[in-house]
This record gives C-alpha cells, structure tokens and sequence, in this order.
C-alpha cells in the first residue's frame, strides 16, 4: 500500500516536471520566435521610414506658370494638402543639372549641354509625406492644383511596397501573440498539476483561514520562474548570433540601404523585453489556473 503511494506520488512528480519542461521549451519557442520578430520589425521598421524620406512627390510646374507670385501660391496649396510635411524647391537649371549628372560619360554630357540655353525642363517642387501611406492620395490633390504640369512620385509600386511592409510587421505580430497564448496554455496545466500534487496542503491552509494571495503567491512565483527559465536560451542565443551576424556582414546586408544595427546596447535591450515577455507570460499562465481553481473551491 506504502510504496503503491509512493509510486504514484512519484508519477505525480514526473508529470508535473515534465509539463514544467514542456512549459519552459514552449517558453522558450516563443521568445526565440518573439526575438526574431522584434530584430526583424525594428530593422523593417528602419528601412520603412527610410524609404518614406526618401520616397517623395515630383511636382512639375506649366511653362504659363511659372512668375514667382504662381509659384508661391502653388507651393502654399501644395503645403496645405493633407499628410505633406515639406515642400522643396528646384529650378529648371537645378534641374538640368541633375539631368546632366545623371550620365558619366563626358561625350553624352556635352550633347545634353548645347540644350541649356533653351532648357526644356520645368520649375518643380519635390513633396515629402508624413507616412509613405497617404503618399498616393496626396499626389492626387496636388494633380488637382492649377498650374500642376505633372506628378511623379513611383505609382503604385511604391504604395505596394510601404503596404506590404505593414502587412509584414502585423503577420509577425499575429504569430507572436498565437505562440505567446500556446505558452500560456501549457504553463497554466502545469500550474494544475502542481495545485492537484497540493491538494490537500491548500485545504488545510483554507481551513485555517490563508488568503487566497497567500495560497495564490507560490503558483505565481512557479510560472514566473518557468517563464525565465524559458528564457534563458533564447537571450543568449540572441546576443550571440546577432552579434556574430553583426560581425560577419559588417553590418551592411545586400547593400548599404540595408544595415544593421549596432549589437550594443541594442541586443540588451532586445532580451530585456524578451525577460519581460517570458514572466508576463508566466505569471498570467499561472494566474489563470490558481483563479480559476480558487473561484471553483468557493
């Protein structure tokens, strides 16, 4: 009979260790997946007001336009247009040479040259927007304007490109979030096996009138070590293959418009959230199943 109930509670142990395990690998998952997310996102999210900057609105002005006084009035109409944060100015000789620099060869530069005495290009403003967003919609005001000869700002390439870096941060997004309730699933059943193991020790407690903060506090302190259990492995993964990665592109990935930030303080902060996240993680798991517990022995 003795060792029959030892033998069960030893079974008991083993389940509760071994969702405990299941709870900091899944933990563990998470955060590794949460770290991605996070490196990937800020470094997009770089790239994404980088290319709005530099992703702006050419307006060209009409021959019959161009007097100061028309001038002004256009780049006061253009200023007011929604989502337009700057308005800069470029001549047609500005613009000519612009053209010019384009080509290195020398023999091409001297053609384009015999045309600056009677330079065919317009005045022109270039337009830089709040968010890359509304850049589609602000060009089509500004096309309304009169004395508005042309606007160029990339068509719907560029529209498509700034969406589909949205689209990118929130689909991560979702999968963080999916794999963080998967976490808090499996610690809250560890949590219920431990509080079916202790039974018996929290109705004895009850009885002789414990709060529940106080029957409450050792699950708690339980998920919120499990959660930094699980995260453990995924900070020092982290900082070591960021920096490593750091280190072995110098920095830049495909081309200078894709680089990378330095690893610190950058990766500390990157596992610092990750440390936060496995404990929220924890404790709500582990909140969840002592309430609900607590709630049903009412």
């Amino acid at each position: 009979m003795i060792s029959r109930s030892i033998r069960e509670g030893f079974r008991g142990v083993a389940r509760h260790w071994a969702m405990a395990i299941s709870s900091a690998i899944a933990v563990t998952i998470t955060l590794l997946i949460i770290s991605l997310f996070l490196i990937f996102t800020y470094h997009l999210q770089r790239f994404t007001r980088s290319f709005e900057q530099e992703a702006k609105i050419a307006v060209q002005i009409s021959y019959d336009y161009e007097s100061e006084e028309e001038e002004q009035r256009i780049k006061n109409e253009i200023a007011a247009v929604s989502g337009v944060k700057k308005v800069t100015y470029s001549s047609k000789e500005e613009e000519f040479d612009f053209f010019i620099a384009r080509y290195e060869d020398e023999r091409t530069r001297e053609v384009f040259e015999s045309y600056r005495e009677e330079n065919p290009l317009h005045d022109a403003y270039y337009v830089e927007t709040d968010k890359g967003s509304v850049i589609a919609e602000a060009a089509d005001k500004i096309r309304e304007i009169e004395g508005v000869e042309n606007v160029d700002y990339g068509g719907q390439s560029t529209v498509k490109l700034v969406a589909a870096m949205t689209s990118v941060r929130r689909g991560g997004a979702i999968l963080v979030a999916g794999l963080s309730i998967l976490a808090i699933f499996l610690i809250q059943n560890t949590i219920k096996l431990t509080i079916h193991a202790r039974q018996d020790e929290i109705t004895i407690m009850r009885n002789v009138g414990a709060a529940n903060s106080f029957i409450r506090s050792p699950f708690l302190w339980e998920g919120v070590i499990i959660g930094i259990i699980g995260s453990i492995v995924p900070v020092g993964l982290t900082i070591w293959l960021y920096e490593l990665a750091f280190e072995r592109t110098g920095g830049v990935i495909i081309s200078s418009i894709f680089h990378l930030v330095k690893p610190f303080p950058f990766v500390y902060y990157v596992a610092g959230i990750m440390i936060a996240v496995g404990i929220l993680v924890g404790l709500v798991g582990s909140w969840i199943s002592i309430n609900r517990y607590l709630r049903w022995r009412r």
